[in-house]
């Protein structure tokens, strides 16, 4: 099955039925589950530690960082029953069934997975998956040799709400025919590069989840107003690669004629909201804008702009109750909801490593277009990455 097969095929994240599926299996099997974080590291990114812990069905058996405050403030958020300096020693000796590889900063991301894979375990892994695709792959080739489950932690996607926009926008076409995508970092001191490295990976995700896979991108990237150039490419500001540019715009062919952007753009007003997706169709407009939990609107009309029009914005109707207990816990539950439920279905979690992989190409394939200064299909055949082979 190709990515695009797949895709059509696995349907919407429902929590509840993974949570049912999951549920049945909680007196046959307790799994166990360890944590590999490091404070001084990109920490344990978006609480990737702290999921697992409102399983019944998973006792957290370890914690992994190097550094000791930060390792027992986060053993005791996790509830983990023991902690380690080292995750290979840790790995080692809890043979876990599941993982969480939570630092932010994606240089050891790959020897974390890999380590993880040869123990068996299946997991999920915060976002950006590396800093390049040659990394990527073989990440995703280690897991698939071993038939391991492994998900990204693009929690914007896993929410109901998104699931809920995807039964509307594509079983039901409340917008009709989809025509566009235009999505935006979030423009903050990040703004070019980096903004779409570490934001755009969620943007670049959820324009997948609604149309397929990109079948080309081009791409513009300016540097203080004027054409990018090879000695403006840098480390971004955490160990995640490198970037270039502080205006970026970048457009998209996905199937059925749909057509996709992505921008963003340093200015002197910094982060305006504007990180989300919209959505335009034949009858009307769907905006998102990520938070813990995206908020979404609907407007139908045609015109795309109703002035005087007596039509106004709506809220999504039929959203799914998105209350909360503990957001900052609590978010990541879908995606471990899911993870669990692929293990005992045998099938790839909706919100997949390949996912966050197929996310990276769309970002590499921005700078291969500037660098080649032409429209690139995709999959991109390079795999290594566009800046450090510049010229």
């Amino acid at each position: 099955m190709n990515r695009r097969d797949f895709l059509a095929s696995a349907g919407t994240l429902t929590l509840a039925a993974a949570t049912s599926s999951a549920g049945h299996a909680a007196e046959a099997k307790k799994y166990r589950a360890c944590i590999i974080g490091d404070t001084k590291q990109g920490e344990y990114g978006h609480s990737l530690h702290m999921a697992f812990a409102l399983r019944p069905d998973v006792e957290v058996v370890g914690l992994a960082d190097p550094d000791e405050a930060g390792r027992a403030k986060h053993a005791a958020e996790a509830k983990s029953q023991r902690t380690y300096t080292d995750y290979r020693e840790m790995l080692e000796k809890e043979k876990p069934d599941l993982v969480s590889i939570a630092p932010r900063w994606t240089i050891h991301h790959k020897e974390y997975l890999l380590a993880a894979a040869a123990v068996g375990a299946h997991g999920f892994l915060e976002k950006p998956i590396s800093s390049d695709l040659v990394e990527a792959d073989e990440m995703v080739r280690a897991v698939e040799a071993k038939n391991l489950k492994w998900a990204m932690a693009f929690n914007f996607r896993a929410t109901p709400v998104i699931q809920h926009v995807r039964r509307l926008v594509v079983d039901e076409t409340i917008l009709g025919d989809v025509l566009e995508m235009r999505g935006r970092g979030k423009e903050d001191n990040r703004a070019g590069g980096e903004d779409l490295l570490v934001l755009g990976t969620h943007v670049f995700d959820m324009m997948r989840f609604l149309a397929g896979d990109p079948l080309w991108c081009t791409a513009d990237i300016t540097t203080e107003g004027r054409p990018a150039r090879k000695e403006d490419v840098h480390e971004a500001t955490e160990p995640l690669g490198p970037v270039v540019g502080d205006r970026i715009h970048a457009m998209y062919g996905f199937p059925r004629g749909v057509v996709g952007y992505f921008g963003t753009t340093k200015s002197k007003d910094g982060n305006g909201g504007r990180w989300g997706l919209d959505i335009y169709g034949s009858k009307g407009v769907m905006t998102i804008r990520a938070d813990v939990t995206p908020m979404v609107s609907l407007l139908r009309d045609s015109s795309w702009a109703p002035g005087g029009k007596s039509v106004q914005w709506e809220p999504l109707p039929g959203a799914p109750d998105m209350s909360m207990k503990d957001p900052v816990a609590e978010r990541n539950l879908p995606i471990i909801n899911d993870l669990i439920a692929s293990i005992i279905e045998d099938r790839r979690p909706k919100v997949s490593l390949q996912d966050g992989r197929d996310s990276l190409e769309m970002i590499q394939a921005v700078y291969d277009s500037y660098v080649q200064g032409r429209r690139v299909e995709l999959p991109l055949k390079d795999r290594t990455h566009p800046l450090p082979r510049w010229g």
